[in-house]
């Protein structure tokens, strides 16, 4: 399990990722940017915003569009290298992530029940998905996205998700570990049709469980509508029953929930072991608009507590953190362990001649 994780962070650590997110009304929108010149993407994106856009300051896709409507969508990609390049494209539907924020790049591996209609169901790209665009050139692509004839009401959430891709690896390939570097855009596309529902929020499922291989009590907070509720703050106990003691305090601000969506709030428990037993949780959702309180019992098995205490990386006396420190020591005093080597050599050579 150790080795799995070093070996995933040292993946991580090797990979870059550029692209433009501009914070606006959805969260999110992109748009060309003048100091592409001076950094390694080699390529900018721009919207080409059309007469039904809501708010035209906006950089992203901000539409106000009917049931039943299609419309076709264009965005230029500019290339200011000296040599072809290649981009790849996709639509990605919106959800909330782990750490609270709207994620438009990565897909989600599941959706919440309330939401009917994804977006990167709705969009369909026109053309190949992987274009190549010539050198200190420019090209056009373009989407098509059809509403179902059924009433929306509400706001759909998604991106037009741009990502460059190289012929072969840049970097070092050594025992299957590829250390290459990936850049990418995003444009946000937001979708509203008919009447804004009422904002609301509900609890769903709290059990035990991992997140980034630290045990956690694992916390469902839905938003069954289909509107963005942002900048919630999110406080947190955890009591155990049986000792009325409270195990977790946890807070969190800043929130932004994508419309029907599930944010799986985790609540890491540190140095504590996951205690098999009664459990409740109160929780008090609030932003400048709105106040929800929610409370809810539940338990945590033995065999599910043992399994996470046991898969944890939290209290292992070895940490994934020392772990890579005393590779890195490791790395050090070989060099220089070498290097004392090479110098006694050479010494020893000078004086027998």
């Amino acid at each position: 399990m150790r080795l799995k994780v070093v070996i995933q962070f040292i993946r991580l650590m090797g990979v870059s990722l550029g692209f433009s997110i501009l914070i606006g009304q959805t969260g999110v929108s992109a748009n060309r940017q003048q100091s592409v010149h001076n950094n390694n993407v080699g390529f900018s994106v721009a919207a080409e915003i059309p007469k039904n856009q809501i708010h035209k300051q906006n950089s992203f896709f901000d539409l106000k569009m009917a049931s039943g409507q299609q419309q076709t969508l264009r965005t230029v990609i500019y290339n200011v290298t000296n040599k072809d390049i290649k981009v790849r494209t996709a639509i990605h539907t919106a959800y909330t992530n782990t750490n609270g924020t709207i994620e438009y790049i990565n897909p989600a591996k599941s959706y919440d029940q309330s939401l009917k209609y994804r977006v990167s169901d709705l969009a369909t790209i026109q053309g190949e998905r992987t274009i190549t665009i010539p050198a200190e050139g420019s090209k056009t692509v373009a989407i098509k996205v059809k509403l179902p004839k059924q009433p929306v009401n509400g706001v759909l959430l998604g991106g037009w998700y741009f990502k460059r891709v190289d012929d072969k690896v840049t970097g070092v390939t050594e025992k299957s570990i590829n250390v290459k570097n990936e850049y990418s855009y995003v444009i946000g596309l937001k979708l509203s049709s008919g009447k804004l529902p009422i904002s609301n929020l509900c609890l769903g499922p709290v059990k035990a469980g991992l997140n980034n291989y630290h045990r956690s009590i694992i916390v469902a907070l839905r938003n069954p509508v289909a509107r963005i509720i942002p900048n919630l703050k999110i406080r947190t106990v955890i009591i155990n029953k049986r000792h009325q003691k409270v195990i977790i305090k946890n807070t969190k601000t800043g929130v932004m929930m994508a419309p029907n969506t599930v944010f799986k709030a985790p609540m890491p428990l540190g140095s504590q072991q996951l205690q098999p037993g009664d459990y409740q949780l109160q929780m008090t959702v609030n932003n400048q608009r709105h106040h929800w309180r929610f409370k809810r019992d539940f338990h945590i098995s033995m065999t599910a507590a043992q399994k996470y205490n046991h898969e944890s990386i939290d209290n292992k006396g070895v940490s994934m953190w020392m772990l890579i420190g005393i590779g890195a020591i490791s790395m050090l005093v070989l060099g220089l362990g070498l290097g004392v080597i090479v110098w006694l050599w050479r010494r020893q050579r000078r004086s027998k001649d």
